[in-house]
């Protein structure tokens, strides 16, 4: 995947698949303790409220969402889909494809969409 090259210098892409896997580990578990709040935009792109840039890894929130709906735990899968009942739309798996995002949990969104 994509999500998981962005390598710093002299890391191997082992190191960085690592880096990736244990940052969408902590992203689970943050999810189901609450510590962290899915938060769907108005186009339907989501971003991760609270997920600091320590924790973050250098994953994008888009990168986070597609990996948990395919192999996240099911308690953090139902803390998306409550935001996306919060919300009242669901995550626009298009609109995650092309890029739009947000540096600032939701108050501004950057990209296409």
């Amino acid at each position: 995947m994509s999500c998981d090259t962005k390598t710093l210098p002299k890391q191997t892409l082992s190191q960085r698949k690592d880096e990736f896997r244990l940052a969408i580990t902590k992203l689970n578990t943050l999810l189901i303790k609450k510590q962290i709040k899915p938060f769907v935009g108005p186009q339907g792109a989501i971003t991760f409220q609270g997920w600091n840039e320590q924790d973050r890894g250098r994953v994008s929130d888009a990168c986070a969402y597609r990996m948990i709906m395919s192999t996240g735990l099911a308690l953090a899968k139902m803390e998306i889909a409550k935001a996306e009942t919060m919300a009242g739309r669901n995550v626009d798996k298009q609109v995650v494809g092309q890029g739009v995002h947000s540096h600032d949990g939701g108050a501004n969104w950057h990209g296409k969409g």
